[in-house]
């Protein structure tokens, strides 16, 4: 199946989100709280969270901002130790990135004087480094790519040979965002596991943003770009085969930045003892957005919209709901 640019839609399901006040980020906590989370889910949906058929599960993490503005560490083995639980085997469970360097710096990756590929046994799979690519499986966008964006990373753009040179031409590589098809085929399902700022350009780098666009080759052609970075995110998030597999978003506020981003700035990184979970990224950053205003209207920064174009056209999609009832919140307590 060739992905391109046309819209997918896939039924938006109005998926409560659930917010668990936390007494701190150490590990035990965090496992704790992420298996009162799953529980929650199970019963809210009648599925097991347990080996499938595939007896595989991918962990997004983001690292894009350095180790100042990482996803947790502690959350991450939290999860891994939930899925354990639940009947995975520690083999069957893999973090994913877009690169290798950042991944290092926040110590997703070991130091290159220890040497090792893997995060506390984990397997780490990078973007960026070609081989997670399947040539029909991608988004295709005519926004040309970009050399650099941010320091250490360049587009990744994988080519593939024809094998008959007098075979029709086809669309130019660099038009082409390639999708990891392990989380497309080789999963039970994935968790997107984002941590979250603002952003010059898509006004929130949150779950959607992590889900999409860091979970993509040649995609920060995009970043550069107001018009079509939110059509973008919507589009790919839609795409029915790997929305299928798109499982849960997980966020902990343990450090979130609400202005500045996405490069950290630690006078305005704040931290919120909540762990906040559901199955729709919209509602999430929906979510995100409101938690962000309250620390910018009391600093006195412009109010982050809450109809952002990627949000309004992400729910036009069919990708999840952007406006967040409040009566959605399932608030929990240790």
């Amino acid at each position: 199946m060739l992905i391109i640019s046309g819209p997918s839609v896939v039924q938006a399901q109005i998926d409560p989100l659930w917010e668990l006040e936390l007494k701190n980020f150490d590990i035990r906590t965090y496992k704790a709280a992420v298996d009162r989370l799953f529980n929650e889910w199970e019963s809210h949906t009648g599925d097991a969270i347990q080996p499938g058929e595939k007896k595989r599960v991918g962990l997004k993490v983001y690292t894009g901002s350095g180790p100042g503005l990482a996803t947790s560490k502690n959350l991450v083995r939290a999860v891994i130790g939930s899925l354990v639980d639940r009947g995975y085997s520690p083999s069957d469970i893999f973090l994913i990135d877009i690169n290798k360097e950042w991944l290092r710096q926040c110590g997703y990756l070991p130091p290159l004087s220890q040497g090792g590929k893997t995060f506390y046994g984990h397997e780490v799979q990078v973007i960026n480094n070609g081989g997670l690519f399947d040539e029909i499986w991608y988004y295709d966008s005519p926004v040309p790519p970009r050399e650099h964006y941010l320091p250490g990373i360049t587009p990744m753009v994988q080519e593939f040979v024809e094998a008959d040179p007098n075979a029709k031409p086809r669309l130019t590589d660099d038009r082409k965002s390639f999708i990891p098809v392990t989380l497309i085929k080789e999963v039970d399902f994935w968790i997107n596991i984002p941590a979250v700022s603002d952003h010059e350009v898509l006004e929130l780098n949150g779950a959607l943003v992590n889900g999409t666009l860091w979970n993509a080759s040649n995609t920060l052609r995009f970043f550069h770009s107001p018009s079509n970075a939110p059509v973008a995110v919507a589009e790919i998030a839609a795409i029915p085969e790997f929305r299928e597999t798109w499982e849960l978003n997980l966020v902990s506020l343990e450090k979130y930045q609400f202005i500045g981003g996405p490069q950290f700035n630690s006078l305005y990184a704040v931290s919120e003892n909540l762990l906040v979970m559901s199955a729709d990224p919209v509602s999430t950053d929906a979510y995100i957005i409101s938690k962000m205003n309250n620390w910018r209207e009391r600093y006195g920064f412009p109010l982050i919209r809450e109809d952002i174009n990627m949000l309004v056209f992400a729910d036009q999609l069919g990708v999840g709901r952007s406006h967040l009832d409040p009566s959605r919140i399932i608030a929990l307590t240790e």
